[in-house]
Protein backbone atom coordinates (compact mmCIF):
# COMPACT_ATOMS: atom_id res chain seq x y z
CA UNK A 1 0.00 0.00 0.00
CA UNK A 2 1.50 3.33 -1.00
CA UNK A 3 1.54 6.52 1.04
CA UNK A 4 -0.97 8.10 -1.38
CA UNK A 5 -3.48 5.36 -0.72
CA UNK A 6 -3.20 5.74 3.04
CA UNK A 7 -3.58 9.50 2.71
CA UNK A 8 -6.83 9.14 0.78
CA UNK A 9 -8.33 6.97 3.52
CA UNK A 10 -8.48 9.96 5.86
CA UNK A 11 -10.26 12.21 3.37
CA UNK A 12 -13.89 12.19 2.35
CA UNK A 13 -15.81 9.22 3.69
CA UNK A 14 -12.99 8.05 5.98
CA UNK A 15 -12.75 11.44 7.65
CA UNK A 16 -16.53 11.59 8.17
CA UNK A 17 -16.47 8.08 9.61
CA UNK A 18 -13.68 9.03 12.04
CA UNK A 19 -15.51 12.18 13.14
CA UNK A 20 -18.71 10.15 13.68
CA UNK A 21 -16.74 7.63 15.75
CA UNK A 22 -15.37 10.46 17.86
CA UNK A 23 -18.85 11.98 18.29
CA UNK A 24 -20.33 8.56 19.16
CA UNK A 25 -17.61 7.89 21.75
CA UNK A 26 -18.37 11.10 23.65
CA UNK A 27 -21.96 10.17 24.56
CA UNK A 28 -24.16 7.17 25.42
CA UNK A 29 -24.91 6.51 21.76
CA UNK A 30 -26.43 3.02 22.00
CA UNK A 31 -28.51 3.91 25.05
CA UNK A 32 -29.94 6.87 23.15
CA UNK A 33 -30.52 4.76 20.05
CA UNK A 34 -32.43 2.05 21.92
CA UNK A 35 -34.47 4.61 23.85
CA UNK A 36 -35.34 6.42 20.63
CA UNK A 37 -36.33 3.15 18.97
CA UNK A 38 -38.47 2.23 22.01
CA UNK A 39 -40.71 5.23 21.45
CA UNK A 40 -41.65 4.22 17.90
CA UNK A 41 -43.63 1.02 18.61
CA UNK A 42 -45.18 2.55 21.73
CA UNK A 43 -46.50 5.44 19.60
CA UNK A 44 -47.40 3.31 16.59
CA UNK A 45 -49.15 0.18 17.89
CA UNK A 46 -52.14 1.71 19.75
CA UNK A 47 -53.32 3.55 16.63
CA UNK A 48 -53.18 0.63 14.18
CA UNK A 49 -55.73 -1.92 13.03
CA UNK A 50 -54.95 -5.61 12.60
CA UNK A 51 -56.90 -7.32 9.83
CA UNK A 52 -57.27 -11.10 9.88
CA UNK A 53 -59.29 -12.10 6.81
CA UNK A 54 -62.48 -10.07 7.07
CA UNK A 55 -62.09 -9.46 10.80
CA UNK A 56 -60.62 -6.10 11.80
CA UNK A 57 -59.12 -5.81 15.27
CA UNK A 58 -58.60 -2.31 16.58
CA UNK A 59 -55.53 -2.02 18.80
CA UNK A 60 -56.38 1.40 20.21
CA UNK A 61 -57.00 1.67 23.91
CA UNK A 62 -58.65 4.29 26.04
CA UNK A 63 -55.18 5.53 26.88
CA UNK A 64 -54.15 6.11 23.25
CA UNK A 65 -53.14 9.68 24.01
CA UNK A 66 -51.05 8.39 26.90
CA UNK A 67 -49.26 6.02 24.55
CA UNK A 68 -48.53 8.87 22.17
CA UNK A 69 -47.13 11.00 24.99
CA UNK A 70 -44.97 8.17 26.34
CA UNK A 71 -43.63 7.40 22.86
CA UNK A 72 -42.79 11.04 22.12
CA UNK A 73 -41.09 11.42 25.50
CA UNK A 74 -38.97 8.31 24.89
CA UNK A 75 -37.87 9.70 21.52
CA UNK A 76 -37.00 13.04 23.16
CA UNK A 77 -35.09 11.28 25.95
CA UNK A 78 -33.11 9.29 23.39
CA UNK A 79 -32.16 12.52 21.62
CA UNK A 80 -31.30 14.07 24.99
CA UNK A 81 -28.81 11.26 25.64
CA UNK A 82 -27.19 12.03 22.30
CA UNK A 83 -27.07 15.82 22.37
CA UNK A 84 -26.81 16.50 26.13
CA UNK A 85 -24.73 13.62 27.51
CA UNK A 86 -24.25 15.38 30.86
CA UNK A 87 -27.95 14.73 31.65
CA UNK A 88 -27.72 11.04 30.76
CA UNK A 89 -28.62 9.82 34.25
CA UNK A 90 -31.87 11.80 34.33
CA UNK A 91 -32.75 10.73 30.80
CA UNK A 92 -31.96 7.09 31.57
CA UNK A 93 -34.02 6.98 34.76
CA UNK A 94 -36.92 8.75 33.04
CA UNK A 95 -36.73 6.28 30.12
CA UNK A 96 -36.85 3.32 32.52
CA UNK A 97 -39.86 4.77 34.36
CA UNK A 98 -41.71 5.58 31.13
CA UNK A 99 -41.01 2.08 29.84
CA UNK A 100 -42.51 0.63 33.00
CA UNK A 101 -45.59 2.84 32.65
CA UNK A 102 -45.96 1.73 29.03
CA UNK A 103 -46.68 -1.81 30.25
CA UNK A 104 -50.02 -0.61 31.62
CA UNK A 105 -50.83 2.19 29.18
CA UNK A 106 -49.70 0.98 25.77
CA UNK A 107 -50.73 -2.62 25.03
CA UNK A 108 -48.20 -4.25 27.34
CA UNK A 109 -45.45 -1.87 26.28
CA UNK A 110 -46.26 -2.30 22.57
CA UNK A 111 -46.14 -6.08 22.92
CA UNK A 112 -42.98 -5.92 25.07
CA UNK A 113 -40.87 -4.60 22.17
CA UNK A 114 -40.95 -0.94 23.21
CA UNK A 115 -40.79 -1.88 26.87
CA UNK A 116 -37.60 -3.94 26.52
CA UNK A 117 -35.91 -1.42 24.20
CA UNK A 118 -36.70 1.43 26.60
CA UNK A 119 -35.57 -0.53 29.64
CA UNK A 120 -32.24 -1.54 28.09
CA UNK A 121 -31.67 1.90 26.53
CA UNK A 122 -32.35 3.67 29.84
CA UNK A 123 -30.03 1.31 31.69
CA UNK A 124 -27.27 1.92 29.13
CA UNK A 125 -27.79 5.68 29.49
CA UNK A 126 -27.52 5.52 33.29
CA UNK A 127 -24.48 3.24 33.31
CA UNK A 128 -22.45 5.02 30.61
CA UNK A 129 -19.42 7.02 31.77
CA UNK A 130 -17.09 9.14 29.64
CA UNK A 131 -13.80 7.49 28.75
CA UNK A 132 -10.47 8.69 30.05
CA UNK A 133 -8.36 10.62 27.55
CA UNK A 134 -5.42 8.74 26.09
CA UNK A 135 -2.18 10.29 27.38
CA UNK A 136 0.39 8.50 25.24
CA UNK A 137 0.19 7.02 21.78
CA UNK A 138 -0.14 3.23 21.92
CA UNK A 139 2.70 1.09 20.60
CA UNK A 140 2.69 -2.67 20.07
CA UNK A 141 0.34 -4.86 22.07
CA UNK A 142 -1.01 -2.48 24.69
CA UNK A 143 2.29 -0.80 25.58
CA UNK A 144 2.47 2.96 25.61
CA UNK A 145 5.40 4.81 24.10
CA UNK A 146 6.74 5.65 27.57
CA UNK A 147 6.65 2.01 28.66
CA UNK A 148 8.33 0.86 25.43
CA UNK A 149 11.36 3.11 26.14
CA UNK A 150 11.58 2.16 29.84
CA UNK A 151 14.71 0.02 30.41
CA UNK A 152 16.34 -1.75 33.33
CA UNK A 153 18.75 1.15 33.83
CA UNK A 154 15.80 3.45 34.39
CA UNK A 155 14.40 1.09 37.01
CA UNK A 156 17.52 1.48 39.19
CA UNK A 157 17.76 5.24 38.79
CA UNK A 158 16.42 7.43 41.61
CA UNK A 159 13.99 9.17 39.21
CA UNK A 160 12.25 5.90 38.26
CA UNK A 161 8.50 5.91 38.74
CA UNK A 162 7.22 3.88 41.64
CA UNK A 163 5.03 0.90 40.84
CA UNK A 164 2.33 1.98 43.30
CA UNK A 165 2.17 5.58 42.10
CA UNK A 166 -0.42 4.82 39.42
CA UNK A 167 -4.06 4.74 40.44
CA UNK A 168 -5.40 1.23 40.20
CA UNK A 169 -8.99 1.60 39.01
CA UNK A 170 -9.54 -2.05 38.16
CA UNK A 171 -12.73 -3.51 39.58
CA UNK A 172 -11.37 -7.04 39.65
CA UNK A 173 -8.57 -6.13 42.05
CA UNK A 174 -5.86 -6.90 39.50
CA UNK A 175 -2.35 -5.98 40.51
CA UNK A 176 0.02 -3.87 38.38
CA UNK A 177 2.05 -7.00 37.68
CA UNK A 178 -0.92 -8.42 35.76
CA UNK A 179 -0.30 -6.13 32.82
CA UNK A 180 -1.32 -2.83 31.29
CA UNK A 181 -5.03 -3.64 31.17
CA UNK A 182 -5.14 -4.07 34.93
CA UNK A 183 -5.42 -0.29 35.26
CA UNK A 184 -8.17 0.07 32.67
CA UNK A 185 -10.82 -2.06 34.35
CA UNK A 186 -13.38 0.75 34.56
CA UNK A 187 -12.45 2.58 31.38
CA UNK A 188 -14.04 2.54 27.97
CA UNK A 189 -12.55 0.03 25.56
CA UNK A 190 -12.39 0.75 21.85
CA UNK A 191 -14.19 -1.74 19.67
CA UNK A 192 -13.51 -1.07 16.01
Amino acid sequence: MSADTRQSLTTGFGQKRQSFRHWRGQRPFWGGMLTLLAGIPIMYVPYQNLTLGSLTIRMSTTAGAGSLIIGVLLVVLGLTMWFQPHSRVFAGVAAILLSLVSLVVSNIGAFLIGFLLGLIGGALGVSWAPGKPVKAERVGHGESAAQAEFTEEDATSPAAPEEGSRDNTAVSGASPADGVDAFDGNGRHRAG
